[in-house]
């Protein structure tokens, strides 16, 4: 039963969070594309790690740390859609590389499909 609630609260923040960087990217961003690929909280939903993902960016490092800049600003965004708890949890954000992972691995496996194919 707390797993069910614990992960209905995770796709509620992933969803809130997600609006949040859409509506605030241009302002706050420069206009980046950032998705909110995965959120994990703790048993007490005091916290959060919040994994992002930054499509197109050059320097995620920094827009990571952008973030993280913004955090208060961020919960409080947060707070307006969170209305029914009592504390907002604390956000931790990291970056959420698996897709960048996923596309280095196919074009690795098409050259090795072309090596292959030229043998």
């Amino acid at each position: 039963m707390a797993g069910n609630r614990i992960e209905k609260f995770e796709k509620q923040v992933q969803r809130d969070l997600g609006t949040i960087f859409q509506q605030k990217s241009r302002d706050w961003f420069g206009g980046a594309f950032i998705t909110v690929s995965k959120v994990r909280t703790s048993p007490d939903l005091g916290y959060v790690k919040v994994f992002v993902s930054m499509l197109n960016i050059a320097n995620q490092d920094s827009l990571l740390e952008e973030i993280e800049f913004r955090n208060r600003e961020i919960r409080m965004e947060l707070a307006k859609e969170l209305k029914h708890l009592k504390k907002i949890p604390e956000l931790t954000f990291y970056k959420d590389d698996s897709l960048e992972y996923a596309l280095k691995m196919e074009k690795l496996f098409e050259s090795i499909k072309k090596k292959d194919e030229e043998k």
